[in-house]
């Protein structure tokens, strides 16, 4: 049952006085539930139960780290459809993606739980000493890594729950031995209480400290700042707009003690056509993106806002195509008025920009709260010259810019922002005649795409859901996969300690039986 109030641990709280509700985008009306938002005192005192419970999580073995994710997830299931209603009425997304959406929240729960479960990940690193080395002796030295300390987790607004309240953020810092605040995202606060709910019964099944976890809702950014500032507060991860990302790093490092903020934030996902490819598919591939572009009304951080292609008879023919078959598609609802909003701001903002030509637009009446495709196209040269056309339209917007020559494609490349995927598309072997395009490509993306399309991220080890700011404000982390939990541990070396006082993960006798550097060889054996 949601109850509109604040978990602070393992107990509910509403002593704030400042109160909203959620927003149905489908029944365009708002929720019945009255949240609260939380105040000062109930900020300061999830911080503080945070950093209390610190001193017992950190120590806290992988085995039981395990127990407690999977038994998150087993409480997420357990929510049923109560969850599933929550969800779509606080977001307008159909129970599907819904029922997907929760399905990957487990699975990213149990991919850290045995991750963490089996132990090497930690990355423990010994170099034995050589008390007889000339000129010098060596010291014995292990180096593994630790936990940074509370976490601050920012919801996502497109994602209530793989990116929210035990997305793939909250997973990873709970997996690193982390405990974490999650900053409630206003437009699902019901949502977000109700996986809060699943996380407490969890810590509680499993004997973790209070203050493992707490959920603070809020409907500005007052609360979210106060989190950021708070010194017990060690990092901070975000998901979102580059504006918002942007001021929580400068808010963090203008503190005493400045801390890391991995944020994703925006990105247009630029897809090259290349000649072959749009002479012999272009219908094909015109087909392809008009699904992409319109996938979840655009709400996704991979939509394919940018496509560039050579002038060619293919590159018009795509075009056209695409003009054609984006407007049969039939147009979603957003995920909140505000978004819906923000979004023909930025769509009229583009569409008014001198040299812009309008290839497609969704025409017909539609109701409230649901976004009306468009696809627009440009010359390179006037792409170029306006910064305003690279600007992310968060939506099913897209725009075709077409280059001169490779130079030109080229050029352009390497003048966007940093960028969390790229797409080559390409026939047979042609995109190995275009190297440097690849190269320009490879500088300003995490992640590229040969022959697909960007939307959709998997989640697995090999996944980087990351890339060069502003894609992301540190491009050597990835959001996505077991290795985000990398964002919230910090090495940490051993010198000359007695093996008995090591931790088990730097013993001699390995009792975890992990896999570890020993003097530059990886192995599972014990030190002699």
């Amino acid at each position: 049952m949601i109850t509109g109030k604040n978990y602070i641990g393992n107990q509910l709280s509403n002593s704030g006085t400042t109160t909203y509700k959620t927003f149905n985008p489908e029944l365009n009306r708002e929720n019945d539930t009255v949240f609260t938002e939380a105040n000062s005192e109930e900020i300061d005192n999830a911080v503080n139960l945070a950093s209390e419970a610190f001193k017992t999580y950190r120590t806290v073995s992988g085995k039981r780290k395990a127990e407690f994710l999977n038994a998150i997830a087993d409480e997420i299931l357990a929510l049923d459809e109560e969850l599933i209603q929550t969800y779509c009425s606080e977001s307008g997304l159909p129970e599907g993606r819904a029922k997907g959406e929760r399905g990957r929240t487990v699975f990213q729960l149990r991919s850290f739980a045995d991750l963490v479960s089996e132990g090497s990940w930690i990355d423990a690193t010994i170099d034995t000493a050589i008390p007889d080395r000339e000129p010098l002796p060596k010291s014995d030295i292990r180096k593994l890594n630790i936990p940074l300390g509370p976490v601050v987790v920012f919801g996502a607004s497109n994602f209530p729950l793989a990116y929210s309240t035990a997305g793939g953020d909250t997973a990873a810092a709970l997996a690193a031995g982390c405990p974490v605040i999650v900053k409630s995202h206003p437009m699902h606060a019901g949502t977000g209480e109700l996986i809060a709910s699943a996380i407490i019964k969890a810590a509680e099944k499993t004997g973790m400290p209070n203050g493992v976890f707490s959920n603070l809702n809020s409907s500005g950014i007052e609360v979210g700042q106060q989190l950021v500032s708070h010194p017990k507060v060690k990092a901070v991860g975000f998901t979102g707009s580059i504006r918002g990302g942007r001021a929580l790093l400068d808010l963090a490092a203008k503190r005493e003690e400045p801390i890391p903020v991995f944020a994703e934030m925006g990105s247009i996902n630029p897809v090259i056509l290349l000649p072959k490819a749009l002479e012999n598919n272009a219908d094909s591939l015109a087909t392809t993106y008009a699904n992409s572009i319109t996938l979840g009304t655009g709400q996704f951080c991979t939509n394919p806002g940018l496509i560039l292609g050579i002038k060619s008879n293919g590159l018009t023919n795509f075009i056209d195509s695409l003009a054609d078959k984006i407007v049969e598609i039939n147009p979603s609802c957003m995920l909140h008025p505000n978004i819906i909003g923000a979004y023909e701001n930025n769509k009229t903002k583009a569409i008014s920009q001198q040299g812009i030509t309008i290839a497609a637009n969704y025409t017909k009446e539609v109701q409230a709260n649901y976004a009306t495709q468009i696809v627009t196209t440009v010359e390179g040269k006037t792409f170029l010259e306006n910064p305003t056309l690279h600007q992310e339209v968060f939506g099913p917007y897209s725009i075709v810019v077409q280059c001169e020559n490779k130079e030109q494609l080229e050029e352009i490349i390497s003048s966007l922002e940093g960028q969390l995927t790229g797409t080559v598309i390409s026939d047979d072997n042609e995109a190995a005649n275009y190297p440097t395009i690849i190269a320009a490509l490879q500088n300003r993306v995490g992640r590229i795409i040969f022959n697909g399309v960007p939307t959709g991220v998997e989640v697995c080890p090999s996944m980087v859901h990351g890339g060069p700011y502003p894609a992301s404000t540190d491009s050597r982390f990835t959001a996505v996969g077991v290795n985000s939990i990398k964002r919230w541990v910090r090495p940490f070396s051993y010198q000359d300690w007695a093996n008995n006082l090591l931790p088990d993960e730097l013993k001699n006798e390995n009792p975890l039986q992990i896999l570890r550097s020993v003097n530059g060889i990886l192995t599972k054996e014990q030190v002699i």
